[in-house]
């Protein structure tokens, strides 16, 4: 349900997913989201999780500003383009966005799931790749970003070396990520 503060902004709904609900909204000519839980979904703390890894991220530049937060509730900018699976600019300066966001998820030993397939999870907007839905984060020693990244990347043209890609996951490394992208120019 969205928060009475937020209602007062006309929200739209914008999409639905397993876990919740997305409405955009207008304030202040600025586009927002807020997302809800679903009401048919037993996950619990998904829109806490989320909320809590989104300001992790902010602070590297990774996805769009959250605004605002609760246990039921987030808004975050509203990040307006392409879903990278509809995107028709060329894709190599996109990739490596994503591969550096993507290291750094490493780094921090936050792994994001969906890498394998980021076709909702991933919008290009204003010629730059942003990251949403990080409701599925949690940490760990062996994050998996990059290497799931690499997979999706061969999926679509198959570019990088699988010989790279194992190097990388046994070495998380600048230098090794450097050698990925090298295969994207």
């Amino acid at each position: 349900m969205i928060p009475k503060k937020y209602q007062k902004y006309k929200p739209e709904f914008l999409a639905q997913g397993k876990r919740g609900v997305v409405y955009k909204f207008t304030k202040d000519k600025k586009d927002y989201v807020i997302k809800v839980k679903k009401p048919s979904s037993e996950a619990e703390g998904r829109i806490e999780n989320e909320a809590k890894f989104q300001k992790i991220l902010n602070k590297h530049k990774i996805g769009m500003p959250l605004i605002d937060s609760s246990k039921t509730y987030l808004v975050r900018e509203f990040a307006k383009g392409a879903m990278i699976k509809d995107y028709q600019g060329k894709l190599e300066p996109i990739f490596k966005q994503i591969l550096k966001q993507c290291f750094i998820l490493d780094q921090l030993k936050i792994n994001k799931l969906e890498m394998h397939k980021p076709l909702k999870h991933i919008i290009i907007h204003r010629n730059k790749a942003v990251m949403i839905d990080f409701e599925r984060c949690y940490y760990t020693e062996r994050p998996k970003n990059v290497t799931q990244f690499c997979e999706y990347i061969n999926r679509i043209k198959k570019r990088i070396p699988k010989k790279q890609i194992q190097e990388y996951k046994a070495s998380p490394s600048t230098k090794a990520l450097s050698s990925l992208l090298s295969y994207l120019s």
